[in-house]
């Protein structure tokens, strides 16, 4: 019997590997549903939904991409982590288009991919805090909720951590490495990983994403969120 503890589901089409995954993680006190094919996890999801969803990209029946799609469709909320075999930048960056909150190339060690899903819970499942107003946003931690003037903004789980992390730094410019470090939870990693989420962040929260005015780029040096800004929408 599964050890009680935040529900993880995989979907990983090569036998072994799903098998030593949800072994190790069940050692770790997870309870962890396992699916071969991206048709059976499908179904599964329309059921209950997870605390955590690690797919592979590549996958018969429905392809990791359009099950990451489908499931991003059904809750803004879900945290999702990719694990794929393809180390090409623009394979990665796919894989975060479709709406994953974050990605394991393979070959990976079990431990890093339990930290990873641990590192993942503790940001969704922060404690309650009070709301509070910066500029022209209101921010609910205890709820995960952001409103743009009387507009509440939509959000995946990726996408709260960096405006609520940006909120808490006004008018500051922040590098890409300090995003990767304060809201992925990584020593290093892929600065590509920040610029598709800020793309992603803009497209939500700008009247024209191509011409931001709350969220700059400094080039060189990273990103100024400016809350007060005057909206042209």
């Amino acid at each position: 019997m599964d050890a009680p503890g935040p529900r993880v589901m995989i979907v990983e089409d090569d036998h072994t590997l799903r098998t030593v995954v949800g072994d190790f993680l069940r050692a770790g006190g997870f309870r962890v549903a396992q699916f071969p094919d991206g048709l059976s996890a499908r179904d599964a999801l329309r059921g209950e939904l997870p605390d955590v969803l690690v797919l592979d990209r590549m996958l018969p029946g429905v392809s990791g991409d359009e099950l990451c799609r489908q499931a991003r469709a059904a809750s803004d909320q879900l945290p999702i982590i990719m694990l794929t075999a393809l180390d090409a930048v623009e394979d990665r960056i796919d894989g975060l288009e479709h709406g994953a909150d974050d990605y394991v190339t393979k070959p990976f060690a079990l431990r890093e991919l339990q930290l990873r899903i641990s590192a993942t819970l503790r940001r969704t499942r922060a404690a309650e805090a009070a709301p509070y107003t910066v500029g022209r946003f209101r921010v609910e931690p205890g709820r995960r909720r952001v409103w743009l003037g009387e507009r509440e903004i939509a959000l995946t789980a990726r996408e709260y951590e960096l405006l609520f992390y940006l909120t808490q730094h006004p008018d500051r410019v922040v590098s890409r490495d300090e995003i990767l470090r304060e809201v992925w939870g990584w020593s290093f990693g892929d600065p590509a990983t920040v610029t598709v989420h800020v793309r992603r962040l803009r497209e939500k929260i700008e009247c024209d994403p191509g011409l931001p005015q709350f969220l700059l780029t400094e080039w060189g040096a990273g990103y100024r969120f400016t809350p007060a800004a005057e909206s042209t929408c």
